[in-house]
C-alpha cells in the first residue's frame, strides 16, 4: 500500500520508494549496518598497529592474507554447521556474542605482551567478511525481491556512512583515549546491534501479511544441512555469483596495485625534485585525498543514483555497469598511465563498487532460499572474495618476476579479466530475471534453477 505514509517515510522517499509501514524497519536496519561498519573501522587501526609492530610486519600481512583463505575453508563450514542446528535469531546472537567476546579477550591479552599480530589479523579478516555477510543474509530473509530492490539502497547507505564515521571516530579516540581501548568500544557496539536485529525481527514478524509486503519467514524455520561450498557448486546461479565476486575483487586488487605502484614512483620523483617533498608525506597526503574522494562520491551515488539505476534499468542491466566502467577505466590507464588519470578512474571504480555494486550484490540474493542466504552467501562473501586477492597476488608475482609487465601491461590484463567478468555478470542478470517472477507470484522462496 503506497498511501498514508508518515512524514518520516515521505522524507526517505526522496532517496528511494518507501511504502507505508516500511520506514521504521528500514531505518533500524540502516542503523544496524552503520554500527557494524563503525565497529570495524575502530578495529582496523588496532590490526595495523599489532601486525606492523612485529618484525617483518609488511611481509607478514601479505602471507597472512593468503593464509586467511585456508582458514576460511574451516570457518565457513563451521558457520554452516551451526546454521543448520539453531534458529535464525539464535544463530545471529551466538555469532555476534562470539566476536564481541573475542575483542574483550584480545584487549586483555595485549598488556601481557602476547604476540597477537598474526592471530588478530586473521581474526579481523574473518570478522570483516562473516559479520556483514550475516547481516545481509538477515536483511535478505525479511524482504521480498520487490521490497529489497527498493529498500536496500537505504540500508547500504548505512554501510557507507558507518565507514566514514568509524574512520573519524577512530582518529579521535586514538588522540584522546588510546589505541587498544577501541576494541572494548567495538565490542559494545557489536552487542548493541543485537538490540536492533531483535527489534526488526519482532516488528516484521508482527506485521500483518499484505500490510506493506509479505510477512517474513519465522525465525525458527530450519536451514538445510550441508556444506556451504556444496550449495554454491551445485547451483548454477550461485556459482555464477561466486565467480562474479571473484573477478570483481581480482580486478579491483589489480587496480590497487597499479595505483600503489604509480604513487610510489611519483613519490620518489617528488622526493628527488627541487622541492624535496618527503616520500612518506607525499604518499600519506595522496591517499588521504583519494580515500576522501572515494567515500564522498560513493555516499552521493548511494543516496541519489543507485535507486534510480535499479528502478529504471533493472538489476540484470545494472549488474553489468561496473565491469563496463572498469573496462573503460583500465583502457584509459593503458593509453594514459599517469597518476592523475589512474587516481580518478580508480575513484570512479571504487565509489561505484562501494555503492551500486554492493547494493546489487545484496539484491541478487533476494530470490534465493533461506539456506542459500545463510550458508552459500557466507561462502561467496568470504572465500571467493579472498580468492580474488590471491589471484591478483599471483598475477602481480608472475607479471613482475617473469613477464616484465609494467603499468600498461597490468592494465591490459585487467581489461581482459573485466571482459570475462562482464560475461559472467550477463549470465547472473539473466538467471535473476528468470527467478524473481517465480518468487513474486508465489510469495515463497524458490530454489534457483540449476
Amino acid at each position: 500500500m503506497k498511501g498514508n505514509k508518515s512524514t518520516f517515510e515521505r522524507i526517505l522517499s526522496v532517496f528511494t520508494e518507501v511504502r507505508r509501514g516500511e520506514g521504521v524497519s528500514v531505518l533500524a536496519l540502516t542503523c544496524n549496518i552503520f554500527v557494524i561498519l563503525t565497529a570495524y573501522y575502530l578495529i582496523k587501526p588496532v590490526r595495523e598497529a599489532l601486525i606492523l609492530s612485529e618484525p617483518g610486519g609488511a611481509e607478514l600481512k601479505s602471507y597472512a592474507s593468503a593464509g586467511l583463505v585456508l582458514l576460511l575453508l574451516l570457518a565457513v563450514p563451521a558457520y554452516g554447521w551451526l546454521a543448520s542446528r539453531v534458529p535464525r535469531m539464535r544463530l545471529i546472537h551466538v555469532v555476534t556474542v562470539f566476536f564481541a567476546t573475542c575483542l574483550v579477550g584480545f584487549y586483555l591479552l595485549i598488556p601481557a605482551e602476547v604476540p597477537l599480530g598474526i592471530a588478530f589479523f586473521l581474526w579481523v579478516g574473518i570478522f570483516n567478511l562473516m559479520v556483514p555477510a550475516q547481516f545481509w543474509a538477515f536483511a535478505n530473509d525479511i524482504y521480498t525481491p520487490e521490497a529489497g530492490k527498493r529498500l536496500f539502497v537505504l540500508v547500504a547507505f548505512g554501510a557507507s556512512a558507518g565507514a566514514v564515521f568509524g574512520s573519524f571516530l577512530a582518529n579521535e579516540m586514538i588522540r584522546y583515549v588510546g589505541i587498544y581501548e577501541m576494541l572494548l568500544v567495538a565490542a559494545v557496539l557489536l552487542v548493541a546491534t543485537l538490540l536492533l536485529t531483535h527489534f526488526v525481527n519482532a516488528r516484521e514478524a508482527a506485521m500483518e501479511p499484505g500490510a506493506a509486503r509479505d510477512a517474513p519467514a519465522p525465525s525458527a524455520d530450519p536451514i538445510d544441512a550441508g556444506n556451504p561450498f556444496g550449495f554454491v557448486f551445485r547451483n548454477r546461479y550461485l556459482l555464477l555469483m561466486a565467480l562474479m565476486v571473484l573477478f570483481n575483487n581480482w580486478v579491483n586488487a589489480n587496480g590497487e596495485y597499479i595505483l600503489g605502484r604509480i604513487v610510489s614512483e611519483s613519490a620518489a620523483a617528488a622526493a628527488a625534485g627541487p622541492e624535496a617533498v618527503h616520500r612518506d608525506a607525499f604518499i600519506a597526503a595522496f591517499y588521504a585525498r583519494y580515500f576522501g574522494a572515494v567515500n564522498l562520491l560513493g555516499m552521493l551515488l548511494q543516496l541519489f543514483v543507485v535507486s534510480r539505476v535499479i528502478e529504471y534499468i533493472g538489476v540484470p542491466v545494472a549488474v553489468c555497469l561496473l565491469p563496463l566502467i572498469v573496462m573503460g577505466s583500465y583502457t584509459t590507464i593503458a593509453v594514459l598511465p599517469l597518476l592523475t588519470a589512474v587516481r580518478w578512474v580508480k575513484t570512479l571504480e571504487n565509489s561505484t563498487d562501494y555503492s551500486l555494486q554492493n547494493t546489487i550484490k545484496q539484491v541478487l540474493y533476494l530470490p534465493t532460499t533461506r539456506t542459500e542466504k545463510y550458508k552459500a552467501k557466507q561462502a561467496i562473501d568470504t572465500l571467493f572474495v579472498r580468492l580474488g586477492d590471491v589471484c591478483s597476488a599471483a598475477l602481480v608475482l608472475a607479471g613482475t618476476q617473469f613477464l616484465g609487465l609494467g603499468v600498461q601491461g597490468f592494465a591490459i590484463a585487467s581489461v581482459a579479466l573485466a571482459t570475462i567478468w562482464l560475461g559472467i555478470a550477463v549470465g547472473v542478470g539473466r538467471r535473476f530475471s528468470e527467478m524473481v517472477p517465480q518468487r513474486s507470484l508465489t510469495g515463497r522462496p524458490s530454489t534457483a534453477p540449476t
